[in-house]
């Protein structure tokens, strides 16, 4: 199962699949015989995962697609003050293998036309042809990360009908553009065109520029980033021929072209796309390539000049609530239970801007889940802005999980991602969304204890004398201690009990919940731990006659069980056995909370 950015690009390639205007290039006879309706869509991120579909494996002719990686090995042989004493960097707006020159400087406008390529050619450093000829296919095979092959029969039609090819070759030696023989650099050129690619290699070719030149995949460095820079400010300016400045307004990337059906396009930082059919425009390029990369432009939000911050890896921790439980008080058995099947939750917390490729790398990580995986929190406090397509792949994302049967949470307390943190029911598709992280890996947790956990479960009430605290104590004992508790109840919402007052008794909860809070001197309010039938507040404050040093509220309407400090005195005397199992029993207690609560804090690293 694809993940959603797969559906993303299988979209655009069902919208543009359609497209069948345009001509496959006839007049290099060999290309005239590919089969016109191929159609495949590559995008490969800077970590080297690729999205692919269609026809993304069938190999294809470079050609002109190679202009701007000759040109990087040019510039890497002569350097730039070299180079650019040859070739200018300015829009031609003119057809790629018009037979011209700028008038004013007498040389070729760019490297991405003809006359720019085959001088670039001509600059490649070698003892030989063949010498520099396998330079540049290997120079071509550290982009790709992989050898690529030389398509010989390609060659053969190229040089049987390069005419025109060969007079831009001469008149570039006529103004000692070139030096030598203009036929070895128009071969030259030949050749490099003829080096056969599938579009899944393109790709990894714009990955690697989108990656400062190191390769995703073998992490070879190709070209340096001086050099990444300038190949990318030309593509930009001339990578689509005299369609470029439309391209430039509507795609909004650094791209180029090939003859052979090819489409390359480069989002620095980010991804490298590519498309293959062989139909091709007036201007010589890709009819359903230049469709399918506006669609993905606008589809991901990727024109450059869209980006105003840099993009991050978008998640920010990974954990599961065996490493970091919630701060509710569980029973001995339902700890245990989730002790065992913790592992099969987990909480992702995101940060920064979730602009496409964050959103992307965070959809695959999550999307990817295990198979034993049931429950998965979302948490989005700490995201600072999220792009209209990020939100689509995060909602999709949720509702792809929910279809795996996968239990879904969002923590979205701001409505983030455009839903409220409202929503209570449990079998929506998308899932809940919560204001706090807690609430929700307290839902993650009752979520897994409802899957494996059918038994000795945290009763909703109980009678005083099935609380857990009385469990040590003798009958007899029971009973005496019965006797010395006041019963009160409390509404949802009151206070129990403030921070700086006295101990006022040991509280034995029998119906409903209590948090004990804090807030900080910025006025927020934080959950200390959340406690309800079964547990007991107040009593180290009792104990150590001190005062509370958190807030204790009632969450819904609680019943207590209430040994007042007066009574609690009194038993030194009056039943001092009594008194020391009870002390027992409780100090047994708050060590395995405050085992659960150290957890709970440092496993996550919420401090």
């Amino acid at each position: 199962m694809g993940n959603v950015v797969d559906d993303l690009i299988a979209r655009v390639f069902d919208d543009v699949r359609s497209l069948d205007a345009g001509e496959v290039a006839d007049y290099i006879p060999e290309l005239a015989a590919v089969a016109p309706d191929s159609f495949g869509i590559c995008l490969a991120t800077i970590d080297g995962y690729v999205y692919e579909i269609g026809d993304s494996r069938h190999p294809f002719t470079i050609q002109s697609i190679s202009k701007p990686f000759t040109y990087a090995l040019a510039l890497a042989d002569r350097g730039a003050e070299a180079v650019d004493a040859k070739i200018d960097v300015e829009p031609s707006g003119e057809p790629f293998n018009e037979i011209s020159l700028d008038p004013l400087t007498e040389r070729p406008r760019n490297p991405m036309i003809n006359a720019g390529a085959i001088t670039a050619a001509s600059l490649v450093t070698g003892a030989d042809q063949a010498t520099r000829f396998e330079r540049i296919r290997a120079a071509y095979s550290r982009y790709a990360g992989r050898e690529l092959p030389f398509n010989e029969a390609v060659y053969e039609s190229e040089a049987r009908t390069g005419h025109r090819n060969r007079a831009i070759g001469h008149m570039l030696r006529s103004f000692d553009v070139i030096s030598g023989d203009p036929n070895d650099a128009v071969d030259l050129y030949f050749r490099q065109c003829s080096i056969d690619v599938t579009c899944r290699d393109l790709s990894l070719m714009a990955a690697t520029m989108a990656n400062n030149g190191v390769n995703p995949l073998t992490r070879e460095r190709a070209l340096t980033a001086v050099g990444v820079e300038q190949v990318l400010s030309v593509m930009s300016t001339c990578g689509m021929y005299d369609g470029a400045g439309k391209w430039l307004v509507e795609v909004g990337l650094p791209a180029k072209s090939g003859v052979g059906g090819g489409v390359m396009a480069v989002l620095p930082g980010q991804i490298g796309i590519a498309v293959y059919s062989p139909r091709l425009d007036a201007h010589g390029n890709s009819v359903r390539g230049v469709a399918a990369a506006k669609a993905l432009s606008k589809e991901l939000e990727l024109h450059f000049l869209h980006v105003t911050r840099a993009s991050r890896s978008s998640i920010r921790a990974r954990y599961n609530v065996t490493q970091a439980p919630s701060r509710v008080r569980r029973t001995p058995t339902e700890q245990a239970v989730l002790e065992d099947v913790g592992k099969r939750s987990r909480i992702y917390e995101l940060h920064g801007d979730l602009l496409f490729t964050g959103a992307e790398s965070a959809v695959r990580e999550i999307g990817s889940v295990d198979e034993g995986l049931e429950v998965v929190v979302i948490d989005v406090r700490r995201v600072d802005d999220a792009s209209d397509v990020a939100i689509r792949m995060i909602t999709a994302l949720r509702t792809q999980l929910a279809d795996k049967g996968c239990a879904v949470a969002l923590v979205d307390p701001s409505g983030l991602l455009g839903q409220a943190s409202s929503s209570i029911n449990p079998a929506q598709r998308g899932g809940r969304v919560f204001a706090d992280l807690d609430a929700a890996m307290a839902w993650c947790e009752d979520a897994l204890l409802t899957l494996h956990c059918s038994q000795q479960r945290q009763p909703a009430s109980m009678s005083i004398e099935d609380h857990p605290v009385l469990d040590a104590l003798s009958p007899k004992q029971v009973s005496a201690f019965v006797s010395q508790l006041e019963s009160r109840t409390y509404a949802r919402g009151e206070t129990i009990a403030r921070r700086g007052d006295a101990a006022s008794g040991f509280y034995l909860i029998l119906q409903g919940q209590v948090s004990t809070t804090f807030t900080d001197v910025q006025g927020l309010t934080h959950r200390i731990a959340t406690l309800s039938a079964g547990m007991t507040f107040g009593e180290m404050t009792m104990f150590l006659n001190s005062r509370f040093l958190n807030d204790v509220r009632a969450d819904t309407t609680v019943v207590v069980a209430v040994l007042t400090t007066a009574r609690y005195n009194e038993l030194t005397s009056a039943a001092p056995e009594l008194k020391l199992a009870l002390l027992e029993s409780l100090a047994s207690g708050a060590y395995e909370q405050l085992d659960m609560t150290l957890r709970s804090v440092i496993g996550a690293g919420r401090i």
